[in-house]
């Protein structure tokens, strides 16, 4: 369906610059959660209330709101779960190369099962940043949702996705106390530490990836709900901190590169995982070039003062970053020289072997 027509107000428009993970909505609706806190940028009077609309967006509200998109998440990461198990089993993953003791599919379903969350989290994130960019840059003319409903969804994926994060996290952790032959008080401090504190986990290539995946988890949680207390932070602040979203996508895919025994060697499939960036790349591109705020829209040329210059050199340096990124991106893909490896690793050893 159409698009409603824009309200004459610029400020009612989206504020996510960035439209990263985890996220929170925005948009017209989000934008009357800071009437009362701070005027917009352009000095403009927000647009009124339409009747029936909450004045302000809750995570109670979008938690309530969010469980449709969260059992299609439950049924995705099924049938991940499901596929990987049988290609353990039928020994044709290369999981069972990387870690030939995890050919038991039976004895680590609970780690194939942290990794089907794993992928679904990465899915998932994947989707609310294209929502995001979609939603802070120009609108396609036809959506299948409005404006309104698709501001929504950007927000209830968003949640979404820091709970399958979590899930990953954790199941990642309960697998470690299953397979522990210590006492169960150690075996619990000891997966903790590995699990969720940086350098803790010092085998392998986990060394370099888990702390990178924590660094997504404790990124993703205080920035994705941030939106929620922007009445109180003030929309300015909710802007730049939601600016370094995007980060937390970026460490999300770096992780699954580096661990992801899915995608260890160079192949069809991990070159997808690089392929699934280019929209991202494209929108993120787009946006900066013909970002919904007027105050976001780079000057033709610099101003006057050192401050900004300044400013107008970091904002054309980050434009030609992301062109940089998005030629890499395209030469990846079309080369299929994707940084996988050719090779079994000479190190195979890990905290799950437990022979």
């Amino acid at each position: 369906m159409t698009n409603p027509p824009p309200t004459p107000d610029p400020a009612a428009a989206t504020e996510t610059p960035l439209g990263a993970v985890p996220t929170a909505g925005t948009g017209p609706e989000a934008e009357a959660t800071a009437a009362g806190s701070a005027a917009p940028d352009d000095g403009h009077v927000p647009a009124p209330r339409r009747q029936g609309e909450p004045r302000r967006p809750t995570l109670r509200s979008d938690l309530r709101a969010s469980w449709p998109d969260g059992l299609v998440a439950l049924l995705v990461t099924a049938a991940i779960f499901v596929l990987l198990y049988i290609r353990i089993r039928n020994k044709t993953s290369s999981t069972v190369t990387v870690m030939p003791f995890m050919a038991d599919a039976g004895g680590f379903w609970m780690y194939f099962l942290s990794q089907a969350f794993g992928w679904s989290a990465l899915l998932w994130a994947w989707g609310t940043v294209i929502l995001g960019l979609m939603l802070s840059g120009p609108r396609p003319g036809r959506l299948p949702l409005s404006g309104s409903r698709l501001e929504r969804l950007h927000r209830t994926t968003s949640l979404n996705t820091i709970a399958l994060i979590v899930a990953h996290a954790l199941l990642f952790g309960a697998e470690l106390v299953r397979h522990d032959t210590a006492s169960w008080n150690s075996a619990v401090a000891t997966a903790f530490v590995e699990a969720f504190v940086p350098g803790g986990y010092d085998s392998g290539t986990g060394r370099i990836a888990i702390p990178i995946g924590q660094a997504a988890l404790y990124l993703a949680l205080p920035l994705g709900l941030l939106f929620y207390v922007r009445h109180r932070i003030g929309p300015k602040t909710w802007r730049v901190l939601h600016r370094c979203v995007i980060v937390v996508y970026v460490l999300s895919v770096w992780h699954t590169l580096l661990y992801g025994t899915n995608v260890w060697y160079d192949g069809w499939f991990r070159t997808s995982v690089w392929l699934l960036q280019l929209p991202i790349a494209a929108l993120l591109l787009l946006r900066l070039t013909r970002p919904a705020r007027r105050s976001e829209k780079l000057p033709g040329r610099p101003g006057t003062t050192t401050g900004a210059r300044t400013g107008w050199a970091l904002r054309v340096g980050g434009r030609l970053s992301v062109v940089a990124v998005l030629a890499a991106l395209i030469a990846v893909v079309a080369s299929g020289s994707d940084g996988g490896r050719s090779t079994a690793p000479e190190d195979t050893s890990s905290t799950h072997n437990h022979d």
